[in-house]
């Protein structure tokens, strides 16, 4: 947005800074016909009301037979990048239908999820159109290595060396390569595992908390963007 010379020409569609609340945030670059939607879904599957008669300890559910709502906005676009994973932490309880699956652990949970969407994607977008990515992330967040450190500095890491795994990206990738249709996995797990600052850490309004959240410095998230962009089919990135 700081980078067009002609500042009117950007604005948001809707006014609105996106919350948990307002899922859906829209930036319209005029002067190259443009439209840039950011939605916030993060399981990608829909969250759903906790069954009758539940256990106490269950507070919400997630249906990962049924992909979220939001989705109905999502299936026309020129080109889609999906993320998911950062949110699938203990605590999550997963429901397929009307049934509650309390044993159901975290990754069959998410791997029961991206078959949901990977089905959407197959039987909703039209691949010849539009062009589907999906996006893995850093490792760090159920690596020993990082696990309860978020620290930044200058050098790579001697130790991993680009070998550190994700069982979400990994499930991932299995998913996505099974698909009948062609999605594009931006498989950047491997890639950030050889920087030390390829996971953020205390670079906050508050540095005494660990932001694990939010990029607030440039960098590897500016490298996924160069890698996403020399991706693009020419003629849905050359200006007009």
């Amino acid at each position: 947005m700081t980078g067009v010379e002609d500042k009117k020409s950007v604005y948001e569609v809707n006014g609105n800074k996106i919350t948990k609340q307002i899922r859906f945030l829209s930036v319209r670059f005029s002067s190259f016909d443009l439209k840039i939607d950011f939605y916030r879904s993060v399981f990608l599957v829909q969250p759903a009301t906790v069954p009758i008669r539940s256990p106490k300890m269950v507070k919400s559910t997630l249906r990962v037979d049924k992909l979220d709502d939001i989705s109905q906005e999502w299936f026309d676009s020129d080109i889609l990048i999906f993320n998911s994973g950062h949110w699938w932490t203990q605590g999550c309880y997963f429901q397929v239908g009307k049934l509650l699956k309390l044993g159901m652990p975290i990754t069959a949970g998410f791997r029961t999820a991206l078959k949901t969407w990977a089905s959407w994607v197959e039987t909703m977008v039209n691949t010849n159109r539009t062009s589907v990515f999906f996006r893995t992330f850093e490792s760090s967040h159920w690596s020993g290595r990082n696990r309860n450190s978020c620290k930044v500095t200058q050098h790579p890491w001697s130790s991993s060396w680009g070998k550190d795994q994700s069982t979400i990206s990994d499930i991932i990738i299995k998913i996505v390569r099974k698909m009948k249709v062609s999605v594009t996995i931006l498989h950047v797990t491997p890639m950030i595992s050889f920087r030390s600052n390829g996971h953020v850490g205390t670079r906050s309004n508050n540095p005494s908390v660990p932001d694990c959240s939010h990029w607030c410095l440039p960098g590897v998230p500016d490298m996924w963007n160069e890698i996403l962009l020399n991706l693009l089919p020419m003629d849905q990135v050359s200006l007009k």
